[in-house]
């Protein structure tokens, strides 16, 4: 039990930073997540659910992207982190809309299909942004 323990620990200690920055990250998507899903709800009762999708992604993308640099990856703001989080988020964008439109197509309620496709983009968004945002602080820091 004691090595089991131990190896625990010398992981986290070894992989610390980057436990942070998901924790982090993860308080940050909430947040982002939570700015994306009340625009998308009030909004899907009067327009069509892929603008209404889309509205409350672009508001939550600039309050996502300060969050980000501030507090996940505790970065300033730079045009390379910039241009690297909005092709990140480009490429999120497509996955949220194809899975969007899956999940509303094969008949789950619009309502509750956002949270699966979070459930799925998420995860890929954080290797996409952490590879960003650790690649652009070495070359640019």
């Amino acid at each position: 039990m004691k090595c089991i323990t131990r190896t625990m620990l010398k992981a986290y200690l070894k992989n610390r930073e980057t436990f942070w920055q998901i924790a982090r990250y993860g308080i940050v998507g909430c947040i982002a997540s939570a700015i994306h899903y009340a625009i998308y709800y009030f909004l899907q009762f009067h327009i069509n659910v892929n603008i209404a999708y889309t509205a409350g992604y672009v508001i939550s993308f600039f309050c996502n992207f300060f969050m980000t640099c501030f507090l996940t990856f505790r970065s300033s703001p730079s045009t390379k982190r910039a241009v690297g989080f909005s092709f990140s988020h480009l490429v999120n964008y497509s996955i949220h809309m194809f899975l969007l439109n899956a999940f509303l197509f094969i008949g789950v309620s619009k309502v509750i299909a956002p949270i699966f496709v979070l459930m799925v983009a998420v995860p890929t968004n954080f290797c996409l942004l952490k590879f960003v945002f650790t690649r652009t602080s070495k070359k640019s820091d």
